[in-house]
């Protein structure tokens, strides 16, 4: 039985992660070296925390109940302070690192957006969280022993499971609002991120009420999840491709093109500069201007594809 508790806990807690890491991850080995830095970012950020919460713990009295309550909330506050202040800290270090790829590639494009980069930054922190959370009690959960047999709860490890899926997706879309926040000046966009991540760990002070940590956690979730959705560039249209598989056709909503006329010129698709919000794509007969309607830039072969596919001479305007 305790085998079974600890493969189940282990599947449930790092298995959409796992899945994430393997289809979206993998294969670039850019985005594990940013997957691995958010890691260690935010095990500085751990080892900071724990070392003020152990002076402050030392330095007090440990007969102290109120006190040493005190100083666990204390503690709980500070680390998800130093956690949000260590993820705008990589936030400025990668923007250095897009400033540098940039320069030193060829074509003067970044081989990965800010948007990627926030994407893979936040699994990064979700999965050493998750790993902290979760690796005592996959050790304990082996046994031997029985879970609850003095009348505690017997759902304390499947709860731990639940609680720490439920981190790493939320660190995932926290560093997608945090990098848009960043990225856009919306500050209070990353006061979201702050006051969300501080109502999820202080939740768990409920447990072991846990329905007062779950459901509002999930619920946060959701929410965070939609809201990174859409400022990814993402709609109902989008979702509904992806859940009929009709991945053939160019994404809904990405950019507005305003298209003039202008002498034949020869075909030729320039990258857009590094926060550029619009910029002139020729093709023979016609110039089109694009502008950005959503953060971060799209996939410029899929863009050309869509504007030779869907673009009509006479029309003015026009959404791909």
């Amino acid at each position: 039985m305790t085998l079974a508790v600890f493969f189940g806990c282990t599947f449930i807690a790092f298995g959409p992660a796992l899945g994430l890491f393997l289809f979206t991850v993998l294969r670039d080995p850019l985005r594990i070296i940013i997957l691995i830095a958010g890691a260690f970012f935010w095990l500085v950020s751990l080892l900071l925390s724990s070392l003020v919460w152990f002076i402050a713990v030392k330095a007090s009295d440990p007969g102290d109940e109120p006190l040493q309550k005190g100083l666990l909330i204390f503690g709980v506050l500070f680390s998800v302070l130093l956690q949000e202040a260590f993820r705008f800290l990589y936030y400025k270090l990668l923007r250095k690192a897009i400033e540098g790829l940039v320069a030193l590639s060829e074509d003067g494009c970044s081989p990965i957006s800010i948007q990627q980069m926030a994407y893979v930054a936040g699994l990064g922190f979700g999965l050493m969280s998750g790993a902290f959370s979760m690796i005592n009690l996959l050790a304990d959960a082996l046994g031997p022993g029985t879970v609850g047999i003095h009348g505690d709860s017997q759902l304390y490890f499947l709860t731990s499971a639940f609680m720490t899926m439920v981190m790493i997706f939320l660190h995932t879309f926290w560093g997608i609002l945090f990098f848009h926040g960043c990225e856009t000046q919306h500050w209070w966009e990353m006061a979201a991120v702050i006051l969300t991540h501080l109502i999820v760990s202080g939740s768990t002070f409920w447990n072991p009420l846990y329905v007062g940590s779950l459901v509002p956690s999930y619920l946060l979730m959701f929410a965070t999840g939609a809201w990174a959705y859409v400022l990814s560039g993402g709609c109902t249209q989008n979702l509904l491709q992806s859940l009929r598989a009709e991945r053939d056709k160019p994404p809904a909503r990405i950019l507005r093109v305003h298209q003039e006329l202008s002498p034949s010129a020869a075909p030729c698709l320039p990258c857009p500069p590094s926060g550029a919000v619009s910029w002139d794509l020729q093709l023979p007969s016609l110039q089109y201007h694009f502008s950005l309607l959503e953060w971060g830039s799209p996939d410029l072969s899929l863009l050309e594809a869509g504007v030779r596919g869907l673009l009509q001479p006479g029309s003015s305007q026009q959404t791909v």
